[in-house]
């Protein structure tokens, strides 16, 4: 469950106008910071950076799916059952799932790891979608320094 230090932070990242995609950072960072810490592992780089965004979902960051992604199916097979409010999953199925991260290695929240996963994922995308990556990061970092 995310804790409330990283929640009040993307909460005020969320106030102060940055995009969603900041504030969830938040919650991929104190994923990458708990396999560092041994609490448990992942499977890869990817899998680290997939919990952190579904547990900033989970918080309420409003995180929109991938529209590139490719999906196994219609989203109506893909989208899950809505429980009501107030109940929890089963605790056998939380506990076996911690149990199997525990059992998956802390090198994927690697220096060298994260590395190769931010570079691949940069291979995916057009030369032009970078570009205006690297515009709007600069028109935001000059905005703050002002």
């Amino acid at each position: 469950m995310p804790d409330k230090r990283t929640t009040a932070k993307a909460k005020e990242d969320l106030r102060e106008g940055k995009s969603a995609s900041t504030a969830a950072g938040e919650f991929v960072h104190r994923e990458i910071d708990k396999i560092r810490e041994g609490e448990h592992g992942a499977k890869n780089a990817k899998q680290a950076i997939a919990i952190g965004l579904s547990e900033a979902r989970r918080a309420g960051v409003p995180i929109r799916d991938n529209p590139n992604r490719k999906s196994n199916g219609s989203s109506k097979k893909r989208a899950s059952p809505k429980r009501k409010a107030g109940t929890r999953s089963s605790a056998k199925r939380a506990r076996a799932s911690l149990n199997a991260l525990k059992r998956m290695p802390r090198s994927s929240a690697s220096r060298s790891a994260l590395s190769r996963q931010a570079k691949g994922a940069a291979g995916k995308r057009s030369a032009a979608s970078r570009s205006a990556a690297a515009r709007k990061a600069a028109r935001t970092r000059a905005s703050r320094s002002r």
